[in-house]
């Protein structure tokens, strides 16, 4: 009986390790997907960002982030203050612990912090191309290692929410809108990209210098996904639990399926045309929108759910563009409008699930997370400033953050502006006549 303790325990730990990795993979699907979005000549400052956060993630989370969050605490409200992972499972704990000990405390912290470092991932897509480098990763400490890991214990850790029943299984709300909720504050301080609107509110699209790479990090994001939602089963060892896992990859893939499929079909309806990167944010609301519950609904049902987060998603992403909050990349529409969305679906297939526990929880995680980053964001305001000046945005934050950029054969200042082209929302009407004649020559 010891030696199955033993290889339950080896194989629980192990396939909470390779759950981490592939959300570690989703960092990687992030940079590509917001490297894609952005224009040319911020792609590189884009990148640092990326890595450099979650290089701060891992630090912040293992100094102090991890015991906020998992040290336990006297008060479902106020966690406890501790510092480093602590000691690991002996063999004599594990086995004497009936089965309570079924992974190592190390594999835990590693499966943890990559989801720290995924929810400050959402911000610096929403905060792109016109925020100052350091005054993003200032922030970034702070989120990551006290912002998160709050709200993160009043769930995960055994806190009040968690106690009134508030349900999410992998983080619909504890990672993506929290996520979200720390970008919309940046963004209403940090104001809008130049250009993006026009004297007279009218909204201008700026395209996106790299769709392939945009497309191959949702591809990223979608397989990541896997382990974001499979790893929170937590445990693979047995025959339930393994049928468990199972059940949640194929609601994960059905999900994201239909989210892609709703967007498309409400991006064709909106704008006469199909917009990619609609289809792209439809797959990945529909992965936000089952993360709050991917084991109890049928896969038919998952699929609806991530069809409904696929048509939210495009409709947000409009209207937070007629509001002027200008979001590069949509990440506040597609972790925070449809991490609302997964939450309040629960209860559709989960009983134990209310819709005022669920309510409850959204309204106090972004309350938490929109406060609270909105004065962190308002002191780096205030001391080192969050907005590049005009002239480096114009020329492009790759040059003045970074001192190069990442397609330097191709990238001239001054050379991206705005297009006049209609917002999106709006038919682009057919010309009346086409020409009949050829066109004059630019030679």
């Amino acid at each position: 009986m010891d030696a199955v303790t033993q290889l339950s325990y080896a194989l629980d730990t192990f396939y909470f390790l390779v759950s981490g990795a592939l959300v570690m993979w989703m960092a990687a699907g992030f940079a590509m997907l917001e490297a894609g979005l952005v224009r040319a000549k911020n792609t590189a400052e884009i990148l640092t960002k990326n890595v450099a956060l979650y290089a701060i993630a891992c630090v912040m989370y293992m100094l102090v982030g991890y015991q906020i969050m998992y040290g336990g605490s006297d008060s479902a409200v106020f966690p406890g203050l501790g510092f480093l992972i602590g000691a690991d499972h002996t063999t004599e704990a594990v086995l004497a612990s009936s089965g309570e000990l079924y992974y190592s405390v190390l594999s835990d912290f590693f499966f943890q912090v990559v989801f720290v470092a995924t929810a400050m991932s959402i911000v610096s897509g929403a905060v792109a191309e016109r925020m100052k480098l350091w005054a993003f990763l200032a922030f970034a400490v702070v989120m990551t290692g006290f912002i998160y890991p709050v709200q993160g214990y009043w769930k995960w850790g055994g806190g009040f929410l968690d106690q009134l029943g508030f349900q999410d299984f992998a983080g619909s709300g504890v990672v993506h809108l929290a996520g979200a909720a720390a970008a919309l504050a940046g963004v209403l301080l940090l104001g809008a990209r130049h250009g993006k609107y026009g004297p007279k509110g009218q909204v201008r699209a700026i395209p996106g210098a790299n769709l392939p790479l945009a497309t191959l990090g949702t591809f990223i994001l979608w397989l990541g996904w896997f382990g974001f939602n499979g790893g929170s089963e937590l445990k693979v060892s047995d025959v339930a639990e393994a049928n468990a896992v199972a059940r949640v990859f194929v609601n994960t893939n059905m999900a994201a399926a239909g989210g892609a499929a709703i967007a498309a079909i409400v991006s064709r309806a909106l704008f006469g045309k199909t917009d990619l990167t609609m289809v792209l944010n439809g797959a990945i609301a529909g992965l936000v929108a089952i993360t709050a519950e991917p084991l109890t609904p049928a896969p038919l049902l998952a699929a609806a759910i991530g069809g409904v987060g696929g048509a939210l998603v495009v409709l947000s992403v409009v209207a937070l563009d007629k509001l002027h909050i200008d979001d590069p990349v949509g990440a506040i529409s597609a972790h925070g409008t449809i991490g609302i969305w997964g939450l309040l679906a629960v209860p559709m297939s989960n009983d134990s699930a209310t819709i005022v526990g669920q309510l409850i929880g959204i309204v106090t995680i972004f309350a938490w997370v929109f406060a609270a980053s909105l004065i962190v964001w308002a002191v780096i305001k205030a001391t080192m400033g969050l907005r590049v000046s005009e002239e480096e945005e114009r020329q492009g934050v790759d040059i003045g953050e970074c001192g190069l950029t990442a397609y330097p054969e191709f990238i001239a200042p001054d050379s991206t502006e705005p297009s006049e082209r209609p917002p999106r929302g709006r038919k682009t009407p057919e010309p009346a006549t086409k020409p009949t004649t050829p066109q004059p020559s630019q030679h």
